[in-house]
């Protein structure tokens, strides 16, 4: 039998996809699972309608580049939202999902032996996607500053991945912070690829920043993001892409060889229904963050340490006093209690005494007795004697 290829074995399985097959097949056996691994909100939408969408269009390929009226509607939003200027026929490509169009930034920058800079906790793909361009990651551990990025910078160096906010930690990159990394994109001729997937969940004004603000040419900035996460729409696949009218024409080429277009009839209901969508998620994406809050809260009441951050609906909870790595815990978390999360190790060698839990798709009590489960599984695999007989917290 041939083998398959090697580079593609060698990847690892993506860590947070892993967990949730196990949960899906558990709760197909009618299993009851409290799903905090899942990646995704679970909001209140209703079902608009679809008698109205054009036809035959809609049976039909789309414009590679995405629909005109799609990419129009997304530049209108990220230029009033977030002052960013992003032309509609030059320089965005809407495509099936936002995981695809950072494969397709890492694929139109990146060469083989190429470096490229991803800080930890780092999401599970970033990775694997640069090793399947046959380039090398270089995780830097999550204790780094932006200020001490130059350490890891070489020749090879190619490019940086920013989550923002970062998944899982919530963490915002702050204003200083862009400007000291859009200084060593200049200063090594890099690009600055920025995965902008949680936008939406950050409630302070002025709280997200969008790596374009700070490059608004798009010189050397990439930015994807999603309606995925911010528009509950994660099983309809579609995401986008703006960058510069250049690199935005490499990564075109590649859309039409590895997708043609996104589904067009989903295409044609966001076009219908876009603005109806936001004003339906937006209070809902307010509520998720305003649970992250109360369970935070939550994890100071068991003791729990967590990483700080305000986006995203993640925690990275520390499960550093527990003798086992994320993997093994999470392993026993879901089958001998019955709660779902991811380990820790997914995001990064430096993250192994880290879980991270969603607070998306359950409610507030659910999730409580889930922390609970986390807080006595890391008391009764303490590493530390004296721990295992410590209360469990309130």
């Amino acid at each position: 039998m041939p083998r398959p290829a090697r580079y593609v074995q060698d990847i690892a399985e993506a860590m947070s996809i892993k967990y949730n097959n196990r949960v899906y097949e558990k709760k197909r056996r009618g299993e009851d699972v409290i799903s905090l691994s899942f990646g995704e909100a679970y909001f209140d939408i209703p079902l608009f309608r679809f008698d109205d969408l054009p036809t035959p269009e809609l049976y039909h390929y789309s414009h590679s580049r995405g629909l005109p009226e799609l990419r129009a509607l997304l530049a209108e939003y990220y230029r009033g939202r977030f002052g960013v200027p992003v032309d509609p026929a030059t320089e965005i490509v809407v495509t099936a999902g936002s995981k695809i169009a950072l494969h397709m930034a890492f694929m139109a920058t990146l060469a083989p032996g190429d470096e490229v800079l991803i800080h930890e906790p780092a999401w599970v793909s970033y990775t694997e996607q640069v090793r399947l361009c046959h380039a090398h990651p270089v995780q830097v551990p999550y204790e780094t500053t932006v200020a001490e990025y130059r350490h890891f910078i070489t020749e090879r160096t190619r490019a940086i991945v920013v989550n923002n906010p970062n998944n899982p930690t919530g963490r915002l990159v702050t204003s200083a912070e862009w400007e000291e990394l859009h200084r060593l994109a200049d200063e090594h001729d890099l690009y600055l690829i920025s995965d902008e997937a949680y936008s939406d969940y950050v409630l302070e004004p002025g709280g997200f920043i969008s790596a374009a603000a700070f490059d608004p040419a798009k010189t050397h900035t990439i930015v994807c993001n999603t309606l995925s996460k911010n528009y509950g729409m994660s099983g309809w696949r579609i995401g986008y892409v703006f960058t510069n009218e250049e690199m935005l024409r490499q990564i075109l080429k590649l859309n039409q060889h590895l997708i043609t277009c996104p589904a067009t009839i989903l295409e044609w209901y966001v076009v219908r229904h876009f603005h109806e969508v936001l004003g339906i998620t937006a209070p809902q994406i307010r509520d998720v963050v305003v649970k992250r809050r109360a369970v935070a809260r939550m994890l100071d009441g068991f003791g729990l340490r967590y990483l700080p951050g305000e986006g995203t609906f993640y925690l990275f909870v520390s499960i550093e006093e527990s003798g086992l790595g994320s993997e093994e815990f999470c392993t026993r978390l879901l089958e001998e209690r019955g709660v779902s999360t991811v380990p820790g190790i997914g995001y990064g060698e430096s993250c192994d005494q880290f879980i991270r839990i969603s607070v998306g798709s359950e409610g507030l009590d659910r999730i409580r007795s889930g922390v609970e489960q986390i807080a006595r599984l890391i008391r009764e695999t303490a590493a530390v004697p004296e721990l295992n007989g410590a209360a469990v917290g309130a």
